[in-house]
């Protein structure tokens, strides 16, 4: 499981001229689910997701939590995440989740997101989806499953 991770001032989801979706300060999530994901494996990812202490503090250092900020949540599907380009340059996409597993996955991650975060807002799965948002700082982290438990180097 892949999750791009982006702090923001702002953002929303569109689907066919229609909003789906649309927090203020908070963290836009880009989710992409891979064939070995399973509900374990969203339980960690969420959990290290609600404690990511990357919202600034009064004096500037990254100490805050998302629920320290009573901050937003905008969590979109994005099977690209698992795009396999090692061979020419049409990406490739057998390490994505099947759709209807993935789609299960991920509305059980906005589900476990949602008995802690009292302002979750969603995409469509499957969907041609607009995304906007204003990156705060910027600040961007990829969390990755593979790596996730794997021991730390140095």
């Amino acid at each position: 499981m892949r999750f791009v991770i982006q702090r923001v001032t702002e953002s929303s989801v569109t689907v066919d001229n229609e909003v789906l979706g649309m927090i203020g300060k908070g963290l836009i999530v880009l989710i992409g689910v891979s064939r070995e994901d399973t509900e374990e494996t969203a339980e960690k990812m969420v959990k290290k997701l609600l404690n990511l202490r990357i919202f600034e503090d009064e004096n500037g250092k990254t100490n805050l939590s998302l629920s320290d900020v009573k901050g937003a949540l905008l969590l979109i599907s994005q099977f690209t995440l698992y795009a396999d380009l090692r061979r020419g340059n049409r990406p490739g996409f057998t390490d994505a989740g099947d759709p209807e597993d993935a789609e299960r996955l991920y509305e059980y991650i906005v589900d476990l997101c949602r008995k802690s975060v009292p302002d979750v807002q969603k995409g469509r799965f499957g969907a041609d989806m607009k995304v906007s948002l204003i990156n705060d700082g910027p600040f961007t982290i990829l969390l990755d499953s593979a790596v996730f438990d794997a021991p730390r180097r140095g």
